[in-house]
This record gives C-alpha cells, structure tokens and sequence, in this order.
C-alpha cells in the first residue's frame, strides 16, 4: 500500500502472512513539560500504525533542537517521556537523528507489522456501516488555549493530555474485533477533513450526527467564541467542498474540523459490532462513541440533527 488513497502509513509484505508498516510523524510542542510532549509525541507517531490494523515494534526517534536556548536537559526530558510511551506500547526506541533547529519539533519514525487479511484501510468503508470515533474531538482548540494568557483550567488541561497521550492500541484492537475494514486516525485534517478522504477512497458517503460526537469540555465554548485555530479554518474550508451542513452552526462545524493531535480512531462496522466496540472502550476509559453511519451519497458528508438509530 503506497500514496493511492492517502492512507495513514505504507505497508510492505514481507510474507504470505506479515507486512510491515512504515510510518514518520513529528510535531512542534503542544504543552510546556517537555517529558508530557515526549508522551505525546511518541503517541501521535504510533497511531498511525494502529490505524492500519498494526502494532509497532521499533521506532526512531527524530529531533529538531535549539541546542544553545534549549540546552540537552530538556531534550533528555522529552525522549524519556517517548520512551516511557514506548514501554507502554511495547516497543523499542533504538536512537535516531538530530539536526539544529530554531524551532524545536520531536518525533518518530516507527515500523510496525500486520498481518496482510487485516489490514486497515481509508479504502474500506461499506454502505450501511455505523462510524466509530474512539476519542472526543476539540484537542487543536484547547492546545491554542493553552499557549494563551491564562491557559486552561487544571481539570481541562488533564482532560486535553490524558486524551493526547493515550495510544490507540484498544481503539485498533476493537476495530478489528467489529471486523472493520475502514479505519483512519483524526490528526491535522480533523474528523471532516480525514471522512472526506476515507469517502473519496471508499466510493461512499456519510452522515455524521454531531450531538453524538464526544467534545472535550471546554472546547465548545472556545469555538462558540471563534478562538479557533487557523488550521481548523483551513480544515472546515476544504470539507465543505463535500459538506451538506444544513442549519448546523458554525461553531459546531469548526468542531468537527478541528486539527487533532494524537486524536483517536474513526472505523466503520456494522451496527451491533459498533456498539459492542464502543461499549468495550467506554468500559476502558475511552471517550467513544457512535457518531455516524456509511451511506450511498457518494462522496458527500451530512450532518443530521439527532442521533443515530
């Protein structure tokens, strides 16, 4: 699997029954801890291999540093919070690289495996199939609160981390147990951006239901007040190439264009799978829900008022 359909990261068979999945992330700081962005980092990296059905097994570590205003202490901080991510998602961080950058960004290149009749694709949506959405959505939002004068409320701020730093290994297990076939993660194109391009891969449309989709608090708020940024503008521009937003407002379509750091896992499954999905991961402490369903409008998304039958 290569750039055809946009997918998360390529695959390479190996074997009848093993491929390997490649990918490379690395963003610039979203919180001021540098062991947390570390977490973070190294979370976001790896999600791309859960989004296609896979499990990691080695990563790279790769760095972009201030050496002279940052100092190597710092840098130490933020490769032991990957490393402490690492261990959680039982793979091995085996060095990297580095190069001098005014602006320090930190990341991974991480190879994972699959088994080739399991993997998951931006391709494989179905008609009739219900959308998952493992994490709730508002982390590009509250990410920008963060950098302002003021930032966010301790019980916010943990609610925004916790979500940043959780790996979407459960996400990806339970998407395979619902026997899906389509499955991406919401990163920088938020939900609207990455169900355009798994519509346009799949052949199908969508209807999301945004009553169901989880927010993280506080994020409502901030769109209602347009602090938005401006990559979730961006975002929510080109998604309304393909959007049938009826009265929905726009605070609320800014929401569901919001760009996502390490967010979760978007699947289609039928309809009693997803729910068993998404029963299992609320009983892990996910914030998933059921937030649309797979349709015959090709290549056009809707936004209903309800929820989901």
């Amino acid at each position: 699997m290569g750039p055809e359909t946009g997918d998360d990261a390529a695959v390479w068979r190996i074997a009848p029954d093993r491929a390997l999945v490649v990918t490379a992330d690395f963003i610039t700081p979203v919180v001021d801890d540098p062991r947390t962005w570390g977490r973070i980092a190294a979370t976001n990296a790896a999600s791309d291999i859960y989004a296609m059905g896979g499990r990691p097994i080695l990563a790279l570590n790769l760095v972009g540093w201030n050496t002279e205003e940052l100092g190597l202490d710092m840098l130490s901080e933020v490769l032991a919070g990957a490393a402490e991510t690492a261990r959680a998602g039982a793979w091995v961080s085996v060095g990297g690289h580095s190069v001098e950058d005014p602006e320090p960004k930190f990341g991974l290149a991480v190879v994972g495996e699959v088994h080739p009749d399991r993997i998951l694709t931006n391709a494989g949506l179905q008609v009739g199939e219900h959308l998952v959405l493992t994490k709730a959505l508002g982390v590009g939002i509250l990410t920008t609160a963060i950098k302002k004068e003021g930032g966010l409320p301790p019980e916010v701020y943990e609610a925004v981390v916790g979500s940043m730093g959780r790996l979407n290994d459960l996400a990806s297990q339970a998407a395979l147990a619902a026997g899906a076939r389509g499955a991406t993660d919401v990163t920088g194109f938020g939900l609207l951006g990455h169900l355009r391009r798994m519509i346009e891969a799949s052949g199908v449309g969508a209807e999301i239901f945004p009553d169901s989709v989880p927010i993280l608090p506080m994020a409502e708020s901030q769109a209602r007040a347009n602090r938005v940024p401006s990559g979730s503008v961006d975002n929510l521009k080109w998604a309304s190439e393909v959007l049938q937003a009826g009265d929905s407002p726009r605070y609320v379509q800014l929401l569901l264009a919001d760009a996502q750091t390490s967010g979760g896992l978007l699947f289609g499954a039928q309809a009693g799978h997803a729910r068993a999905a998404v029963d299992a991961l609320l009983a892990s402490g996910h914030q998933a829900a059921v937030v649309g369903r797979v349709t015959d409008e090709v290549g056009t998304i809707r936004l209903s008022h309800g929820q989901i039958e």
